[in-house]
């Protein structure tokens, strides 16, 4: 009752103190004196693209089955990064969707500005190529267009050209297309909504240490077309950048970015800016296996016209990544940084969390009550298979997430808690077991290949609150649970007063998910019992902080 008050009147608070700025406690890239570090996101934005719109900048990233979709960041200066909404609210057809559909869905998202009005662009593998576009990148996107129907096409990219004609750049998945390794440019409509020519191969990579060329960008610069685009391989790859007098070529290819002697392995995929300060940047992404691809900064020098990224080598075009380097010029900065910690205290969900499916309202809901509630999702099998998990992307790869929550269990084996998702998961749940709960670490390795689960007992606990109605009576669980990252390890704690915290069970070794990093969150399911009434998972907050001790 005490936290529902100061909610209300939270909410009476002035815009100032509402609109703070969220500064993360375990990665901040922005050092603080003029320099900033790499990755200035240190968390799973695969695929990134960026535009810079006067001294703003817009930044979007591929999100797959998770939603909402395309999570829309706004800077200042390239460096300190807020999300400020999504561009998709579900993805079609919703009878794939309402389930957790693995790695599909929207890969490689471009973003672009024209005639007053933000666009992206994006490939689904099985659905062909779609657009959303809004006037306020902050606000509600439209629907969806289907621009060109059928499979195969992903990493698409439009390009206004100066005479108002648009022409689009992709690549081709071979899991679909059964060829790959090669862009193509087709015409679209002057409103990019339909093609008005058929593709055009523009560049073939098969049989080269090109291979695997995908994620392309198209810009034009001086006269010159430009298509920048990694190639090589995720982890082992390197960026490149094409020219042309003509958007159909032919293309001159250079290497443009390599790993060298760095630690960045596979540095590339990203997008390009030249600023209103008249500088050129360009943010790519860097897989870190079970963290997911994080984002670096690379200033770009421009040498006999090729785009240098990184440091510029004495002889040649191929520069290194940085690791730290001055900021970009801006007129004005402040620090702040991707969302994480919640504390639930206003009736919105909070931006940084995605459903691993289309929302449903049986999902749950943000309350008024200071709290997020999850109900229980009818399975039969494995987490793997539940929609209803409410998770967001790892911070960085040392790090605590606490969770103060509340288990309502109206019938028997509901259980609820905290999740590390990825190909391989593991959960610390309560569950119910007749008029008290269990404790249990519930696992799976292997899970895109079908694996069971394991479920260990670790404590028998008493209910903190039994109701004593008889309409639908519910026993409750009030419990602190706690998970501890460091280096690709999880730990997993909990405590029944919030000081003391007890280990639970033996460390895990974090997986990446489909295409995605490992996420972490919550989930809430129940047998799939018809008749049983549906239990809850009231998150009070969930705070993401260094982790204490060694």
């Amino acid at each position: 009752m005490l936290k529902q008050t100061l909610i209300c009147a939270a909410l009476l608070m002035t815009a100032p103190a509402i609109a703070q700025e969220y500064t993360s406690k375990v990665w901040n890239p922005d050092l603080g004196n003029g320099q900033y570090r790499n990755p200035v996101l240190d968390a799973d934005y695969s695929d990134p693209d960026v535009i810079a719109v006067g001294e703003d900048y817009y930044f979007t990233a591929s999100s797959f089955q998770c939603i909402p979709g395309l999570p829309i960041l706004h800077s200042k200066d390239l460096v300190n990064w807020k999300i400020i909404g999504h561009a998709l609210d579900r993805i079609e057809p919703d009878s794939v969707f309402s389930r957790p559909a693995h790695g599909m869905g929207v890969w490689a998202p471009s973003i672009r500005y024209h005639d007053g009005e933000f666009y992206i662009y994006w490939g689904d593998p099985d659905y062909g190529v779609f657009m959303v576009k809004t006037k306020d990148p902050a606000g509600k996107w439209e629907a969806p267009v289907c621009v060109i129907p059928g499979p195969g096409m992903i990493d698409t990219c439009p390009l206004w050209d100066d005479d108002g004609r648009c022409y689009l750049v992709n690549g081709w998945a071979n899991s679909r297309s059964r060829f790959a390794s090669v862009l193509t440019v087709r015409e679209l409509s002057a409103d990019g909504t339909r093609p008005i020519g058929n593709p055009v191969m523009v560049y073939d990579g098969n049989g080269t240490e090109n291979r695997t060329c995908e994620g392309p960008k198209f810009y034009k610069r001086d006269g010159w077309y430009w298509i920048m685009c990694p190639a090589g391989g995720v982890p082992t790859g390197f960026q490149l950048a094409m020219r042309s007098r003509s958007p159909y070529g032919p293309y001159e290819c250079k290497k443009v970015l390599a790993q060298g002697s760095t630690d960045v392995n596979g540095p590339h995929q990203g997008g390009w800016v030249h600023t209103a300060f008249g500088e050129d940047w360009f943010m790519h992404f860097q897989d870190k296996e079970c963290y997911g691809r994080v984002v670096h900064l690379q200033p770009v020098t421009w040498k006999d016209n090729w785009p240098v990224m990184g440091t510029v080598p004495k002889n040649g075009y191929c520069g290194q990544p940085v690791k730290t380097f001055r900021k970009p010029k801006s007129s004005s900065s402040v620090n702040v940084n991707p969302q994480e910690s919640d504390e639930f205290n206003t009736p919105q969900l909070g931006l940084q969390w995605q459903w691993h499916a289309n929302y449903n309202q049986f999902f749950g809901m943000p309350t008024n009550m200071g709290v997020m509630r999850l109900y229980t999702w009818k399975n039969s099998g494995r987490i793997w298979d539940l929609p209803n998990l409410l998770l967001q992307k790892t911070p960085t790869d040392r790090f605590m997430a606490t969770a103060k929550v509340r288990l309502t269990a109206k019938d028997q084996d509901q259980y609820g808690g905290i999740i590390m998702m990825g190909l391989d998961y593991s959960a610390l749940v309560v569950r119910r077991k007749g008029d008290g709960f269990l404790l249990q670490r519930i696992s799976c390795k292997a899970a895109d290949k079908g694996k069971p689960e394991t479920v260990e007992t670790l404590a028998t606990l008493k209910p903190t609150e039994k109701d004593k109605i008889d309409y639908q009576p519910a026993i409750h669980m009030d419990i602190f649970l706690r998970m501890t990252v460091n280096d690709g390890k999880c730990r997993f704690a909990y405590s029944l007063d919030g000081k003391k915290f007890q280990e639970a069970g033996s460390e895990f070794t974090m997986r990446e998910g489909k295409w995605i990093g490992a996420k972490i969150g919550f989930v809430a399911a129940e047998p799939d019992n018809p008749k049983s009434v549906r239990g809850c998972l009231d998150a009070d907050w969930f705070r993401v902080e260094k982790p204490t001790g060694k």
